[in-house]
């Protein structure tokens, strides 16, 4: 039985009873979404934004259809308010927050040498991320592994699942698993918004010579040769047997 599968039996009755206990906010979607953008219009008032225009313009004709392509696959996601920022602090990655909250790193993008396709893979990954509902799922296991957490406000949790180390410790499988989705789904997310498989794929090849220890694996994250290894066998598996995404 998958975790997602068992989740989605027992979440309901997870949520009644923080709800019964702690007069919370019921864990929905929709507030995981609320509460993004508030992180996120913090994080942007620390960082200098959209300081380099013409990286700022490569960022978003990349993003711009891989978005288009997440509403298609993903209906809800066409009525989020969107939004993407890039900024040159070497501290920052990539990352998008649920709801749509792209920020990328001109540094990162630039460390990597990452070509337009390879970058689409590092968005696609990204905007998988939000768009499978991976921070709601990961808060909904957390009150499934530990139901203390049902009689704590939602704040504490959703600081408790990037701080608390028991908590961290516990949810390493999902996180593991999510990043594995996140791969895989973004490589066919931009495939099918037109990228060619194999040119995606060499994102991971980067990120893997990139690392000063490409053969470890963490208990939240799969190694990055192991990264590299199944794009690869995914875009083989495309363009053996489908035709290549439309232009």
């Amino acid at each position: 039985m998958t975790i997602i599968s068992t989740l989605s039996r027992m979440a309901p009755a997870v949520l009644l009873l923080w709800s019964a206990l702690a007069g919370a906010e019921a864990l929905t979607q929709e507030l995981v979404v609320s509460r993004a953008a508030i992180l996120y219009a913090g994080r942007l008032d620390k960082l200098t934004l959209d300081a380099d225009p013409r990286f700022s313009e490569r960022v978003r004709n990349i993003a711009l259809p891989l978005i288009a392509q997440a509403g298609r696959d993903y209906p809800d996601t066409a009525h989020w308010a969107w939004e993407i920022h890039t900024t040159g602090d070497p501290e920052q990655n990539a990352d998008c927050m649920a709801g749509g909250k792209i920020l990328v790193s001109a540094d990162y993008v630039g460390r990597l040498e990452l070509s337009d396709a390879e970058l689409a893979m590092l968005l696609a990954h990204e905007i998988e991320h939000a768009a499978l509902r991976h921070n709601l799922k990961e808060y909904q296991q957390a009150l499934l592994l530990d139901p203390r957490w049902a009689q704590r406000p939602y704040l504490e949790l959703e600081h408790a699942v990037d701080h608390d180390t028991d908590l961290i410790d516990l949810l390493a499988a999902t996180n593991y698993s999510q990043e594995q989705e996140a791969d895989r789904e973004g490589l066919l997310l931009a495939w099918r918004a037109g990228w060619p498989a194999a040119r995606l794929a060499t994102y991971f090849k980067k990120v893997a010579r990139a690392s000063d220890r490409p053969r470890r694996s963490k208990p939240d994250y799969p190694s990055p040769l192991q990264r590299w290894q199944a794009a690869r066998e995914l875009a083989g598996t495309l363009q053996k047997n489908y035709v290549q995404a439309p232009d």
